[in-house]
């Protein structure tokens, strides 16, 4: 584990250009060395703020807008063919198009809420997926994937990183989508992407182990939606 930084700095603003983070007098730099820019001022807000939080030492883990935006500037740029490749492949097992066989209460839930995703990225998105029952892989549709792959390289880093992130979390590249094109909430988001386990929990009665991971994953879709919506539109 790696030894959290001291916080070396008293003040924190925002440069006059609405983009950059000043640490006293003393611009901010990303992990790898660049100097940052934020695409928005809220952006560099949030940021500011996260940083103005700090006590006496700097913990990533609470700087979750920090992390992806340096993320967005560090990484994604020299991975954006993988990146899109990788939320792409989503496509092939994505979570909203693998049903469950029973119990009818399930299968209802599941058909309330994943439809309609299914039905809006056919829509909005051009991307007809099959949808099918159990976790057998649908017969890959090398058109709906290349698709969803140009959708992805045609964002910019900010958004990519955000569109990873979401795939990630959901399991779902179609949740991913929705939320950044502001069809899901993070609170929905969640929902959707949580929908077997919150029913686990729901039928079979409470389990603190995975009531604290499903936390986890609520407050982890919550801040990937705060940072969609500092990005702007």
């Amino acid at each position: 584990m790696s030894e959290l930084i001291r916080r070396f700095y008293k003040a924190v603003s925002v440069a006059d250009d609405g983009a950059g983070i000043l640490l006293d007098e003393r611009r901010l730099k990303t992990p790898r060395g660049a100097a940052f820019a934020a695409p928005t001022r809220a952006l560099a807000e949030a940021m500011a703020s996260e940083w103005h939080a700090q006590s006496e030492h700097i913990v990533p883990s609470r700087m979750p807008i920090t992390q992806f935006a340096f993320a967005a500037i560090d990484i994604t740029p020299s991975r954006r063919d993988e990146i899109a490749d990788h939320v792409a492949k989503f496509g092939e097992t994505d979570l909203l198009c693998h049903r469950a066989a029973g119990p009818p209460s399930l299968v209802t839930r599941q058909t309330m809420l994943w439809d309609p995703l299914v039905a809006w990225s056919a829509r909005e998105l051009g991307v007809i997926l099959p949808v099918v029952v159990g976790v057998t892989p649908a017969p890959t549709n090398a058109e709906a994937l290349e698709t969803l792959r140009a959708h992805a390289a045609a964002l910019d880093d900010f958004q990519l990183t955000a569109l990873a992130q979401a795939t990630g979390a959901a399991g779902s590249v179609l949740i991913a989508f929705a939320m950044l094109h502001g069809r899901l909430t993070g609170e929905a988001a969640f929902n959707a992407a949580a929908l077997d386990d919150i029913y686990s929990l729901e039928t079979w009665g409470e389990d603190a182990e995975a009531r604290a991971r499903l936390d986890r994953l609520r407050a982890e879709f919550e801040n990937i939606a705060r940072f969609i919506s500092l990005l702007g539109s």
